[in-house]
């Protein structure tokens, strides 16, 4: 049997050391998925090849992955209707005409607004965010890594500070399985000290006031006002074809072919979460519910079609399947992230590396370790749902042994998992950022990492204050 050492944290972080420095997203998940099994089976290079395989056929025996799979494929499909049907062209029209988005300050600002309204599942808030202000930031020449950043910046980090979705019945349900008698209690007393979600929020808004970019961002954005979208290099999530608004040129532009399918589609899961949840929206199936808000969606932009007979229900059959098939590589990414995930669980790195936090630590050093450790288990594993399910049944009996209040504890935990999702490039919302923004993603990684990681130095400093005052 497989004991877990410092081994187990190779496969994850030579998938990303191969990601960032050969932009080859599929190999170097590949290997790192190789090497995974290799480690874990204890075998040799072709018994692990054999074994890789049989890990990423796996991952279709979990009926949330497939569904989250299948959901990516129709997102390309209702991008290109969205954007065929004239609806793109109509929301702008129907913006300018009204003087809402007149500058690239207010376009950046629609971006970040939507990821702190539409809060209920941090997938669907990627895609609307994407959808909508996309167009926008090509118009204003504003950088695609720079909407990518914006809205992986306010999905993931708001959806953790809200009790009443699927995030939070994923975390009350973990805090409960510790023995906590008042689970939602707990988890709103930490929203206040959850500090990397609140910052990286606030860091957001202060880039947009300020007019300021750091590192490669800088280059990224003086790129898009010279007139180039992307990097020669880049490779975009989304096939561009899927974009190209010249396919619905000849359609009249009607901004009611994008708002009511992502209305629809907002409004469908609170409704797919209370169903698939038997009236308890907390207990709902987030995958199932995701997967019917997006199909609810493309049935109402569908109807719109129709209902003018601007298309046929031949042609948008084409369209859909053109459209899913520039979002393959995206699912094949998710994939591969899923298999390597998967094989990085059986591993327990997550749990050999938390196991190295002693509860003999010093209080001021104890949340900033905690927060830490869980952002190197969120980074290398590529979830944070992951490093919640390993880490808050640690940090919690800790804070109890120690006598110590556990939001804090909780805090640091939560928060810390969000900093490495947001880092890392096999994370799933990550990936799904650069697809809503239709950007390389490897330059959305290496664009986004100064502001994660400056977010996350205020963080570190923030919970050694907070352990000190325990």
């Amino acid at each position: 049997m497989y004991e877990p050492s410092a081994l187990s944290l190779l496969p994850p972080l030579l998938a990303i050391a191969l990601a960032i420095s050969t932009r080859q997203v599929l190999l170097s998940l590949g290997g790192g998925i190789w090497l995974g099994y290799c480690l874990l089976l204890q075998a040799n290079p072709l018994t692990g090849l054999a074994a890789s395989i049989d890990g990423v056929v796996a991952v279709f025996g979990d009926a949330g992955n497939t569904r989250v799979l299948i959901f990516t494929l129709l997102v390309g499909g209702l991008l290109a209707t969205m954007e065929s049907s004239g609806g793109v062209r109509g929301f702008i029209a129907w913006l300018e005409a009204r003087n809402w988005v007149s500058s690239p300050r207010r376009a950046q600002f629609m971006a970040w607004g939507i990821g702190i309204v539409i809060f209920v599942e941090s997938n669907i808030t990627l895609l609307v965010a994407g959808a909508v202000s996309r167009p926008l930031f090509d118009r204003f020449r504003i950088s695609r890594e720079k909407l990518a950043y914006l809205i992986d910046s306010t999905s993931a980090p708001i959806c953790i500070l809200i009790p009443f979705n699927a995030w939070g019945a994923f975390n009350i349900g973990i805090i409960a399985s510790t023995g906590e008698s008042e689970p939602l209690s707990l988890f709103f007393m930490a929203i206040p000290l959850n500090l990397y979600p609140i910052t990286a929020v606030l860091l957001a808004a202060f880039t947009i006031i300020s007019k300021r970019e750091i590192g490669p961002m800088r280059a990224a954005q003086q790129r898009t006002l010279d007139g180039e979208v992307l990097w020669p290099n880049a490779t975009p999530m989304v096939d561009p074809a899927v974009l190209a608004q010249e396919t619905g040129s000849s359609t009249p532009p009607r901004a009611i072919n994008m708002l009511l399918p992502i209305i629809t589609m907002v409004l469908a899961l609170p409704v797919a979460l209370l169903i698939t949840g038997n009236g308890d929206m907390s207990a709902g199936s987030g995958s199932t519910s995701v997967l019917w808000a997006v199909m609810a969606a493309l049935l109402a932009n569908w109807l719109c079609v129709l209902a003018v007979r601007s298309h046929t229900v031949t042609q948008l059959t084409d369209i859909f399947f053109k459209g899913a098939g520039g979002l393959v590589p995206v699912a094949v990414i998710l994939l591969l992230s899923m298999a390597l995930g998967g094989v990085a669980s059986a591993l327990q790195g997550g749990q050999y590396l938390a196991g190295i936090i002693g509860a003999d630590t010093a209080p001021a050093l104890l949340l900033p370790l905690l927060f830490l450790t869980s952002a190197a288990i969120a980074f290398a594993i590529g979830s944070s749902w992951g490093t919640f399910a390993i880490m808050i049944p640690i940090a919690l009996p800790i804070a109890v042994a120690l006598g110590f209040p556990p939001a804090p504890f909780l805090a640091a935990v939560l928060s810390g998992a969000i900093f490495g999702d947001h880092a890392s490039p096999i994370s799933d919302t990550t990936i799904v950022a650069s697809m809503a923004a239709a950007t390389d993603h490897i330059d959305h990684v290496r664009t986004q990492l100064p502001y994660a990681v400056v977010a996350g130095v205020i963080s570190t400093l923030g919970f050694a204050l907070m352990g000190a005052s325990l």
